[in-house]
């Protein structure tokens, strides 16, 4: 079969929200750039739904802000710990961070990547390509000069030959295991089953909540008509657990928050526990000649906190403001691809060092114990915060800003303006 090569200037493997944003600024930036999906749409169950409040504000710098208002969502202004007996205690209070954006909203990630698409479709120089998976990278010498890739539709094969190919493809990122590059692995103890349960006009839950009890702990997100929840089990226990079965499941479920016993047999069976295999690793390098790894891709992050998807638009931020004139240019140097690293390194760093005290310290130990989070086995912090409800702002900071959050480049910045949605 013959083999199409084309050409661009970047080629952005994956269309998530880091491939997304990446293209968008660099089409406002004039340059060429393709953006590769696999799929044919963006609707899959149980992706990342935080858009924090850095990413809000970022919206409002594309001016994309009031089309985003319009895409379903709900806001999400505090998190809670659920204790013993009913009682909540708030962990942060997003009501005291800085600016505009004092909130996370809960969208369906295919709706926040569609509102993208459809921005980057008023920019002449932006390319979206669904139902194409990348199989390969092609190389001159030791630079990566493009990949190869076959249509999910048609099974027809070809090569796209580009400047830059950044991955943006994932924890599992073909590319970043095709170029080998080494990497720190931080491992976690625990992996999470995803499932849904109906939420109800009545419940009193309105941010997100966890609860920490007795060797198992779960997390609820509030969604329009449902729970997303995450119950966290101990690393490599999927198997085991399953074999238990589902109303071995609902037990488990109903002893951690009683007041879901009205509702757990909406999971019919433990197929519907979708299972995150939870990985938390960085690479040491983002980048080889003529290609850069950005997002998970880049370094895997624990779902603790949510950070991921908002991390890894930060990421795609400072890639473009960095690397669009050297693309406009056709200089695209190791030394300008080192600079995204350099920048984007801190907060991944403080992030991952964040989440490897929660992981050790706290979940750890929770989902090894016996003790329930009850008044006098809450955490000595928690306690604090209560007391002083403006410390309540520093967990919220972290979680839906972040340390250097990211800020739109000027050649990127638009008015309000109206997206047609396809």
């Amino acid at each position: 079969m013959e083999r199409n090569t084309e050409r661009t200037t970047c080629l952005v493997v994956g269309g998530g929200p880091a491939g997304m944003v990446l293209g968008l600024l660099l089409a406002r930036g004039g340059v060429e750039v393709t953006v590769l999906e696999k799929h044919s749409d963006f609707l899959r169950d149980f992706r990342g739904d935080t858009v924090h409040a850095s990413t809000l504000t970022l919206m409002d710098e594309l001016g994309l802000g009031p089309a985003f208002e319009q895409v379903p969502h709900q806001d999400v202004d505090k998190i809670e710990a659920l204790l013993d007996g009913g009682r909540k205690a708030t962990i942060a209070d997003l009501s005291r961070l800085p600016g505009a954006n004092k909130r996370i909203a809960m969208v369906p990630q295919w709706d926040f990547l569609d509102l993208l698409a459809d921005a980057g479709k008023l920019e002449p120089t932006f390319h979206l390509r669904m139902n194409t998976e990348v199989t390969g990278i092609t190389k001159s010498g030791n630079r990566v000069t493009g990949v190869q890739y076959r249509d999910r539709v048609d099974g027809h094969e070809g090569e796209i030959s580009a400047d830059l190919v950044v991955a943006a493809d994932g924890r599992s990122s073909i590319l970043r295991a095709a170029v080998d590059l080494p990497v720190y692995q931080f491992g976690a103890p625990m992996d999470v089953w995803w499932f849904r349960l109906p939420r109800k006009e009545s419940d009193s839950i309105r941010g997100g909540a966890g609860r920490f009890s007795a060797g198992s702990a779960m997390v609820l997100i509030p969604r329009n008509e449902y729970f997303q929840c995450a119950f966290l089990i101990r690393k490599g226990t999927d198997q085991k657990l399953r074999a238990e079965g589902v109303e071995k499941f609902r037990e488990r479920v109903v002893t951690l928050i009683p007041w879901l016993a009205d509702r757990v047999d909406h999971i019919k069976s433990i197929d519907d526990a979708k299972l995150l295999d939870v990985k938390l690793d960085r690479l040491r390098r983002w980048h080889v000649d003529g290609l850069l790894c950005i997002g998970d891709a880049a370094h895997a992050m624990s779902p603790v906190g949510g950070v991921g998807i908002n991390l890894a638009v930060q990421d795609a931020v400072a890639a473009a403001r960095l690397l669009a004139k050297p693309l406009r240019q056709g200089a695209v140097t190791g030394r300008a691809l080192a600079k995204v690293r350099r920048r984007r390194l801190f907060p991944t760093v403080v992030i991952q060092t964040v989440q490897r005290i929660i992981h050790r310290l706290f979940l750890g130990r929770k989902l090894n114990s016996t003790e329930t989070v009850s008044s006098s086995g809450t955490p000595f912090m928690l306690k604090v915060a209560q007391r002083f409800p403006f410390l309540q702002a520093v967990p919220a900071y972290v979680i839906a800003i972040g340390p250097r959050p990211e800020h739109a480049p000027e050649f990127a910045r638009r008015k309000p303006q109206t997206i047609v949605r396809s």
